[in-house]
């Protein structure tokens, strides 16, 4: 049986925990929404047992999201190991190839799965995120521009779009000309690099972790 680590580390937008199996990152959650029981639980779900060391995975998540607060980093490469349904797992892949400092409708993210009517079940996807921030689920947003439901609560969701939207301001200035993908793709800042994925590295599909709940609006 591989063996899943845990800790906890301060933020700007609060407590963060962080779990990694011997794979990949598997938990990042707000707060104390992944007490020390759910973590246990988790560490079953995933075929796992609790341990009480640290793994290259967990350090360099820790350190991609010290980088991502303090310096800007856009691009997190720290492997993944996600578990939850194929539904569940495309809709996250989906999620990482929105750009840092851009949003997309939960009605444009159906539609590019390929599943435009599935709109509620893909908000319950987002919903079920376990690796908040580095699968940037604060990205979605209602076709109206509202922020909707997050677990973490709906100020992490602004603190994380007005994050990247002032790192964009003094950053990209310059450059206001980069085409967008279509409407429902709206900038939260002025301007986005197109979000490396290549290097990513996710296995796994067996369990989903409550980051952030709720299905939103299209």
């Amino acid at each position: 049986m591989s063996t899943m680590v845990c800790t906890a580390i301060d933020s700007p937008v609060g407590r963060l925990r962080l779990a990694a199996t011997e794979n990949g990152l598997c938990l990042v959650a707000f707060g104390n929404r992944a007490d020390k029981r759910e973590l246990q639980e988790l560490a079953g779900r995933c075929g796992c047992s609790p341990g009480k060391e640290t793994n290259p995975h967990l350090q360099r998540g820790i350190e991609e999201l010290e980088a991502y607060f303090a310096a800007g980093l856009r691009d997190f490469i720290v492997p993944l190991d996600l578990r939850g349904t194929p539904f569940q797992i495309k809709v996250w892949r989906e999620l990482l190839t929105i750009p840092f400092g851009r949003t997309l409708s939960y009605g444009e993210l159906a539609r590019r799965i390929g599943q435009p009517n599935a709109q509620r079940a893909v908000g319950q996807a987002v919903g079920a995120n376990p690796v908040a921030i580095i699968i940037p689920c604060h990205r979605v947003i209602s076709a109206s521009g509202e922020l909707h439901g997050f677990g973490g609560g709906l100020w992490r969701k602004g603190f994380l779009l007005e994050h990247e939207r002032g790192l964009d301001d003094r950053r990209l200035a310059v450059h206001t000309g980069i085409a967008d993908r279509g409407a429902a793709l709206s900038p939260v800042g002025r301007s986005a690099p197109t979000r490396r994925t290549g290097r990513r590295q996710t296995t796994g599909s067996g369990f989903g972790c409550p980051t952030s709940p709720s299905a939103g609006s299209s």
